[in-house]
């Protein structure tokens, strides 16, 4: 990669895991010209991204540029010769992002090794890794593709390097960059989460409906989405794991999740990824309250 001047066109970039991140990931970074190998131990999953992918309008470049080329793996290692860039975006599980930064060893030397993680340290992740200068942090957004912001999150580990290649990555990939010290929840998911936590609460004690919660927020604060709608938006599991990941890593009890946040994973209700979470979701109709 060239530090600070972003990838060149068609140069390659891995992205780990075939979910609803990866998937946006690397959406951008097709549109943006980058070529793609798309990495996740279930060939089911990789096939229905790939399927995804192709028929996401977003995947095209609005410049007059080549689109960039999708190809999919079931094996890490397999994925990194020549790569410009390692982004893993598995599920928000320190030992699962743990045990992949421990393979990562075969990446070309001086390429970011970059984690799309809203809550977990980065130093955590470096210590996993046999390269912790090259281990740094980038949160995108949910979708990826059309979010512009990126969090790039630097531990004491990561290098000056590493810190600028991350930056030009993001903002190859059309994205506006902060910068964040490797803290507990960075910036956007220590507000964010307290935020959408109260809002569960609100709805657990029978405040407000999780409706009126939502419109409140937006039409009060002028928030494009209300709380509840973005929680079924990143996936209640999600937000469940993340809610423990940094009530475990700050010691900070106001983090703990609610009862009935733990209650709809339980149940299946994961958002709108299942059809329902704090609302009822299908593609005809808008988005209706499924809690008192």
């Amino acid at each position: 990669m060239n530090t600070g001047q972003g990838l060149s066109p068609h140069q390659a970039i891995a992205v780990l895991g075939a979910g609803t991140m990866g998937q946006g990931i690397a959406i951008a970074a097709l549109r943006s010209g980058l070529d793609v190998t798309l990495v996740d131990v279930s060939a089911d999953a990789l096939e229905r991204a790939g399927a995804r992918i192709a028929d996401s309008p977003d995947r095209h470049p609005a410049q007059d540029r080549d689109p960039g080329q999708l190809r999919t793996s079931t094996v890490i290692e397999d994925s990194l010769a020549g790569v410009g860039a390692v982004i893993e975006a598995v599920p928000e599980i320190l030992d699962l992002k743990r045990e992949i930064f421990g393979r990562l060893g075969a990446a070309p030397a001086g390429v970011p090794l970059v984690s799309n993680t809203s809550t977990i340290s980065i130093a955590e992740l470096a210590r996993a890794c046999g390269r912790p200068t090259a281990v740094v942090g980038m949160h995108f957004f949910n979708p990826a593709h059309r979010m512009p912001l990126v969090e790039v999150i630097v531990a004491d580990s990561t290098s000056a390097a590493t810190r600028e290649g991350a930056l030009a990555l993001a903002r190859t990939l059309g994205k506006q960059p902060v910068v964040v010290r490797d803290v507990p929840g960075f910036i956007t998911s220590r507000l964010g989460l307290l935020l959408g936590t109260e809002a569960m609460r609100m709805v657990e004690e029978g405040v407000a409906s999780a409706e009126d919660i939502d419109t409140a927020m937006k039409l009060g604060y002028r928030h494009p989405m209300g709380p509840l709608e973005l929680a079924d938006l990143v996936g209640l599991d999600a937000r469940l794991n993340n809610l423990r990941s940094i009530r475990e890593s700050s010691g900070n009890p106001v983090y703990d999740p609610p009862a009935i946040l733990v209650e709809l994973v339980e149940q299946g209700r994961l958002g709108r990824k299942s059809g329902r979470g704090f609302f009822a979701y299908d593609d005809a109709a808008p988005a209706r309250s499924t809690t008192p």
